[in-house]
């Protein structure tokens, strides 16, 4: 499914993956990452939420953040948009 997403925002293809829990060889929690505008969407329990800026929950997504902190890059934690811890 990576092959076929894009940036919702500016329309980059490919996004970049990164995976903080699997399974299987099943992505259950981590992010897609747009190179070309520096913002991150979350995968949670196996589902990647592309939404735009406006329609994204700050606190959910400030919360995945702090919980994974530890498993994915600084790029995306400490300057990801469009909020970063």
């Amino acid at each position: 499914m990576i092959d076929i997403l894009a940036c919702p925002i500016d329309k980059n293809h490919p996004l970049e993956l990164f995976e903080s829990k699997a399974k299987e060889d099943i992505i259950s929690e981590g992010a897609l990452f747009c190179t070309k505008c520096s913002r991150f969407y979350p995968i949670i329990e196996e589902i990647p939420i592309m939404l735009p800026d406006e329609l994204r929950d700050k606190k959910h997504e400030m919360e995945f953040l702090k919980n994974n902190k530890e498993a994915l890059p600084e790029k995306i934690i400490s300057k990801g948009k469009p909020w970063h811890l």
